[in-house]
């Protein structure tokens, strides 16, 4: 994208939020939405669109919008907060299936950072073990050859865990494809055809996650462990 590009969809989302501040909330999605057509965003972006989607009570989109956000900023207190206010204005009540301690306690490692971060941090640690280890040959100094021998192997760790929670956040999301329904009210089927038995109902604003799609139909796992099939229209992937 171009320098001027980029100045241009600043002033448009200058704009977006002079018409947030006067309560134009409608003019201010079109506005930032005419960001994201060209191809630009970022969680600033997402999160305002989030924001003015839940003051005119589009609660599937605001849900939507704030998870595209925690996606680019996972640590970020503001957008976690507003996405739980606007968690908490949806029908569904699912329980959540709760995780064993130790998976708790890896998935919130794995978390810690994007795959990108983590594999930064993988190779910078490699490559520090390489230049500890090397120093530790050619010191002469006992202290010192204990301190590069215990620096470079302790690098090595840290990056092989950082190699493993890339791996892992990379197969998290390769493998967990979720979407935000946007429908007011679905029928989740038993087959992907109308013709297939009702299992259940769903509302605007559910997060499921997607696990299989055949022709217009998909199919989705709540966090309770319930499946079912739901036609595409009525969702939107993450």
């Amino acid at each position: 994208m171009s320098m001027i590009s980029i100045a241009q969809n600043d002033q448009v989302f200058e704009k977006a939020n002079t018409f947030y501040n006067q309560e134009q909330y409608q003019e201010a999605i079109d506005a930032y939405k005419s960001i994201l057509d060209k191809g630009q965003e970022s969680a600033e972006l997402y999160y305002n669109l989030g924001n003015a989607n839940y003051k005119l009570s589009n609660i599937g989109s605001s849900i939507y919008y704030y998870e595209k956000a925690l996606e680019l900023a996972p640590n970020d207190e503001d957008i976690t907060n507003n996405l739980a206010f606007a968690n908490n204005a949806t029908i569904d009540a699912i329980d959540v299936i709760p995780e064993g301690v130790i998976s708790r306690t890896i998935n919130s490692f794995t978390n810690m950072f994007s795959f990108d971060i983590w594999a930064w941090i993988s190779v910078f640690c490699i490559v520090l073990f390489v230049v500890l280890f090397i120093l530790y040959y050619s010191a002469r100094i006992s202290s010192k050859k204990r301190l590069f021998f215990l620096g470079s192997w302790i690098s090595l760790i840290i990056g092989l865990f950082g190699i493993f929670f890339a791996f892992k956040q990379y197969n998290f999301i390769e493998n967990n494809q979720y979407a935000i329904i946007f429908a007011q009210e679905t029928t989740i089927k038993s087959e992907p055809n109308l013709r297939s038995e009702e299992v259940f109902e769903l509302h605007e604003g559910t997060k499921v996650k997607v696990t299989e799609t055949v022709n217009d139909w998909k199919k989705i796992k709540l966090a309770d462990g319930k499946i079912g099939w739901i036609p595409a229209t009525d969702l939107k992937e993450l």
